[in-house]
């Protein structure tokens, strides 16, 4: 952890990780156990009820954003972690790295090449061969929307979704 961590970020970690311990699950159904014993002494009021209703709400609603806070971080983490190992394999395709801001229908274009690809893979392995390998992913298979075989300018990050035929030369 980092000592120049925010404080909300601070306070985001060591309340997400509390929170995921068996004690304080614990803690919160021994709270309900005891709302549910004082129902008859409060004559299960309206107040009664408003007082599980209102902390329970504001609870939910505050973890609402720890949570996304942490998965935002996690998620961050996982894609920096395996772009580092797309960069660092040798022979591995660049354009797969930072797939996460693609376009949906230029994703699809991708799940549909490494869909041919595992299907060529069990094809092998039907007839008793070998399905391991490198074979080239990016060139073989066409995409499967028209708008994607037709050259287009660079998205923003400098990325396009791959295409039918030989890759462009970078540079």
């Amino acid at each position: 952890m980092s000592d120049k961590a925010s404080v909300y970020t601070r306070a985001a970690r060591w309340i997400a990780h509390l929170s995921g311990r068996p004690v304080t699950f614990l803690l919160a159904v021994a709270l309900i156990a005891v709302w549910l014993i004082t129902g008859p002494i409060f004559a299960y009021s309206d107040t009664w009820q408003l007082v599980i209703n209102t902390g329970t709400t504001i609870i939910t609603f505050l973890m609402v954003f720890l949570i996304q806070n942490t998965q935002n971080r996690d998620t961050v983490a996982m894609q920096l972690k395996l772009d580092e190992l797309i960069r660092a394999t040798k022979g591995a395709h660049l354009s797969l790295l930072d797939l996460e801001e693609l376009e949906e229908h230029e994703l699809a274009a991708f799940v549909a090449q490494y869909e041919a690809l595992a299907a060529k893979g069990r094809a092998q392995l039907d007839k008793g061969l070998s399905d391991t390998g490198t074979p080239e992913v990016v060139s073989q298979t066409a995409p499967p929307e028209k708008s994607l075989s037709r050259p287009k300018p660079a998205s923003a990050k400098g990325r396009t979704s791959p295409r039918a035929g030989k890759p462009k030369p970078v540079g």
